[in-house]
């Protein structure tokens, strides 16, 4: 893949450089202030890119809105959001296009290189990666979805695992179920949500909105 890293702190920006690069990667661009990662992310467009929250120059929000900026001038630009903090409004802005690619990690849950690797390759993909921690922060503070009423509390279990990222065979072995089982509950699961098979949205990406209770 082709890989775009935003990260102020020297030490962490170049470990992950080099981490990347020893998983077969390549890093297109590194970026240290916000500017710089709107620059990178829009020149290059790279297969996925990794993106802190908080950059200079005012040490805010600057690396979240460029990742922002950039999607909505390259509509589903796949991002991972690596941070030390959970920004729910923003994190929601991000997954309200219903169009994938996007991850967002807090930094103290990464504990190895495999982990970190596999999460942005999910995300290139199209797919969703999220921190367990940062899906309990939005779906604690987001408003009641009633569709979500219709699911069973084992279904309710499937549809937060995926939010991780997890593919149906990955969700069987943390569940100790068949995959045909962990099949059967994510077809009736999106039956229930109203999420057709169609080219017009990703039905794993646009359950896992529904389980963030984004209308």
């Amino acid at each position: 893949m082709r890989i775009v890293v935003a990260e102020d702190l020297y030490l962490l920006r170049d470990g992950m450089v080099h981490l990347l690069e020893a998983y077969g990667h390549e890093v297109v661009a590194t970026a240290a202030t916000g500017p710089e990662t709107l620059e990178a992310l829009l020149t290059h467009r790279p297969d996925a890119a990794v993106v802190d929250v908080r950059m200079p120059p005012t040490q805010s929000d600057e690396g979240l809105q460029a990742a922002l900026a950039a999607r909505r001038q390259v509509p589903g630009l796949p991002v991972l959001i690596l941070s030390q903090h959970v920004e729910q409004l923003y994190a929601r802005e991000l997954l309200a296009d219903g169009a994938g690619g996007i991850g967002y990690f807090l930094k103290e849950s990464v504990f190895d290189g495999e982990q970190f690797v596999d999460a942005l390759e999910r995300v290139a993909k199209g797919g969703t990666a999220m921190d367990p921690a940062v899906i309990a922060a939005l779906v604690s503070s987001a408003p009641s979805n009633r569709r979500l009423d219709r699911l069973t509390e084992r279904e309710l279990e499937v549809l937060g695992l995926m939010a991780e990222g997890l593919s149906n065979q990955a969700i069987a072995q943390r569940l100790f179920l068949s995959d045909s089982a962990i099949s059967k509950y994510t077809t009736s699961m999106f039956g229930k949500l109203g999420l057709t098979d169609d080219e017009n949205g990703n039905r794993r990406v646009l359950a896992v909105l529904a389980y963030l209770n984004k209308p």
